[in-house]
């Protein structure tokens, strides 16, 4: 792992934060007197961020609003969640074990997420976990962010590493995205919040659970050729 470079999605991917993100968009939808949206109904909103699940919320109910009622509820939904970002969102099983296990080997660690970064630092930090990365970068990290290549391109750079020693973690159809248009191998997870089976996606490797990912990530390092572009 010396060298290597591993950039993780982090809900859905790190961090199961569908209970709390639910709980945050029904808050919002409460302005307007809706029924609660089951968390299920919303798990494959999440990667599209806060404002889809506020749609999707809306839709579910037969309602659209314009835009600036959209941005009226987001931040409702924003003024909610930040204080309350770790009320049940917890890491998934595995996942700081085996990063710490990575760390050991020398690896770094980077987190790739377009959630806000500020929310992100937060909620790192509510969690006890913010040490364990050597970078992080948020939605508004860059001027660009997932699916565009430069967001984890830059996540890989935040962390003083190369992307022709880089591997991406992630659980939807963006992050594989990215990974590719950055030539960086990616590995998906079938736990996560995912559109369609991770399978489906053609990631370069599917995970279960975090026991599976150090083979994966070994496998796809040991395959990993210098075309990726500049590091």
């Amino acid at each position: 792992m010396q060298n290597a470079t591993l950039v993780f999605d982090l809900d859905g991917t790190l961090v199961d934060s569908l209970p709390d993100l639910a709980a945050a968009t029904n808050h919002a939808l409460s302005d307007l007197a809706l029924p609660l949206v089951p968390k299920e109904t919303l798990r494959k909103t999440v990667g599209f961020g806060a404002r889809r699940m506020i749609v999707e919320g809306l839709a579910l109910h037969g309602h659209t609003l314009p835009e600036p009622e959209v941005d009226r509820l987001l931040a409702r939904f924003l003024a909610y969640y930040e204080p309350n970002i770790a009320l049940e969102t917890r890491p998934y099983e595995g996942a700081i074990d085996a990063i710490e296990g990575f760390r050991r080997e020398g690896a770094r660690i980077a987190i790739c997420t377009n959630k806000r970064l500020a929310l992100t630092q937060h909620l790192l930090a509510e969690l006890g976990i913010a040490a364990l990365f050597d970078g992080v970068a948020g939605r508004d990290s860059f001027p660009v962010y997932k699916p565009h290549p430069d967001h984890v391109r830059g996540a890989v750079r935040l962390a003083g590493g190369s992307v022709k020693r880089a591997v991406m973690i992630g659980d939807t159809g963006i992050d594989i995205a990215a990974a590719g248009a950055a030539a960086i191998p990616v590995v998906g997870c079938a736990f996560g919040y995912s559109e369609a089976p991770i399978e489906t996606l053609k990631p370069d490797a599917v995970i279960t659970h975090y026991r599976e990912l150090d083979a994966a990530v070994r496998r796809l390092l040991a395959g990993a050729t210098s075309p990726a572009g500049p590091g």
